[in-house]
């Protein structure tokens, strides 16, 4: 996934920061044995979570993929196994995985 930017947003850095803080509150009153301020670290967590989405709400999210754009990624994929393909014929070794792809796998034959 070295192309996109899942997770690389201020919202996504913050509402996971907010998070961490709250399981560490958590973390640190479940091991005192103080229920109220366990529970005040998982409001915490679950803050962080709501920051989050209000700041991806706010446009400091990640853009929504354009149906233009996952077509261009299908067809640049498609087009990187077809050439993988014909590498792999070309240097004798036949398909990589054994057998022809999808698109241009024979129909299987109908029995009566």
């Amino acid at each position: 996934m070295a192309g996109s930017s899942h997770g690389h947003t201020p919202a996504a850095w913050t509402g996971v920061t907010i998070s961490v803080i709250g399981f560490c509150i958590a973390g640190v009153f479940m091991v005192a044995a103080d229920p109220i301020g366990f529970v005040g670290g998982l409001a915490v967590v679950l803050l962080g979570g709501i920051v989050g989405l209000a700041m991806r709400a706010a446009g400091l999210g990640a853009a929504k993929e354009s149906e233009a754009a996952k077509q261009a990624r299908v067809e640049a994929a498609r087009a990187s196994l077809d050439r993988a393909e014909r590498e792999a014929v070309e240097r004798g070794e036949g398909h990589p995985t054994g057998q022809p792809h999808a698109a241009q796998a024979e129909p299987a034959q109908q029995t009566a």
